[in-house]
């Protein structure tokens, strides 16, 4: 067993851990969110997708000895007081969502994406996601949906000189 500590969602964690454990494993068991989906196991199919120091990773391909000492972000941090962020709400309007299961690692994707490029081209966008797989919206809905915030992003920089993506 190992002794981790990290943050999630704000919120500091201690807890020992196998050596063999996931992250992706840890988050749902060990600490209860289970937002973050398990589809492949293997990094292929994005449901597992979070944000760790800054960066959207495949929870399921990182060891959670590995994130000792790491801040990690999942859907579940995602709304602030109840209230849906600005990239949830698109997917929400522009019927991004169907059956639900990528929609969590789907919305880790994009919103590492607008924090790293506020104003991605539809091309971007498509890089932005390539590692999630949607069986349902065929990605139109999505893409639309993410460049909806985006072009928000955008008209408030011209407007005010800032981005409040």
């Amino acid at each position: 067993m190992i002794r981790i500590q990290l943050t999630i969602n704000g919120q500091q964690f201690e807890r020992e851990v196998s050596e063999h454990k996931t992250l992706l494993h840890f988050l749902r068991e060990d600490v209860g969110l289970t937002g973050t989906k398990e589809g492949c196991g293997a990094g292929e199919c994005g449901a597992c997708t979070i944000i760790m120091n800054g960066r959207s990773v495949n929870s399921c391909l990182v060891l959670a000895a590995e994130a000792d000492g790491a801040v990690i972000e999942t859907i579940e941090g995602v709304a602030v007081d109840g209230e849906l962020s600005k990239l949830q709400q698109s997917f929400h309007d522009h019927h991004a969502v169907q059956c639900g299961f990528c929609t969590p690692g789907m919305i880790m994707s994009a919103t590492d994406l607008l924090r790293r490029n506020p104003h991605p081209s539809r091309e971007e966008i498509q890089h932005g996601i390539e590692g999630n797989f949607c069986r349902c919206t065929g990605y139109e809905q999505i893409i639309e949906a993410v460049a909806a915030v985006a072009a928000t992003a955008a008209v408030a920089a011209t407007k005010d000189g800032g981005d409040r993506a």
